[in-house]
């Protein structure tokens, strides 16, 4: 259930999908290929920490089980939901060497080369109603436009850049 991207780049890498769940990168399928922009929603960390500080002041006065509900409502939500992660940043700790230019994906019975630019605004899926891709995973590889998206391509083992 791991990637590895390994070749042209300065840090071989392994990813482990399975915990990406847990990650704060990951992006809900369909609102990875929405039309709005994807620097609406940069502000709610903010807004977050500034609602936790409130709290924090008036704890004295109020205690409510919100933190509770809202910890249950996620953990719902996480189990229901199709994932998909942003390779970018993966490729960026990888750092691919400047004269690199594509990437070869070993799958289960074949390889397919593409470009490193298409990758590198690609996703990654990796749970299905909140459940990790045992059979045909670990990961499929959708394309950053979203062209591919009802036909995925599946099996992804390596990830080699060259």
């Amino acid at each position: 259930m791991i990637v590895p991207i390994t070749g042209n780049v300065t840090y071989p890498i392994t990813l482990d999908p399975t915990v990406w769940i847990f990650d704060d990168r990951k992006i809900e399928l369909d609102n990875a290929f929405s039309t709005t922009p994807a620097n609406v929603n940069d502000t709610a960390p903010i807004k977050n920490a500034s609602e936790r500080w409130d709290r924090e002041l008036r704890r004295d006065m109020i205690k409510p089980p919100v933190n509770r509900s809202i910890k249950r409502f996620e953990r719902e939500k996480i189990l229901k939901s199709t994932y998909v992660m942003p390779i970018k940043p993966f490729l960026t700790t990888a750092a691919p060497h400047p004269e690199a230019t594509e990437v070869i994906l070993t799958l289960k019975d074949e390889t397919i080369t593409l470009p490193l630019d298409t990758i590198r605004h690609s996703y990654f899926l990796f749970a299905v109603d909140g459940r990790p891709l045992k059979t045909d995973g670990p990961v499929y590889l959708i394309y950053g436009d979203g062209s591919n998206k009802n036909e995925p391509i599946k099996h992804v083992k390596c990830i080699e850049v060259q």
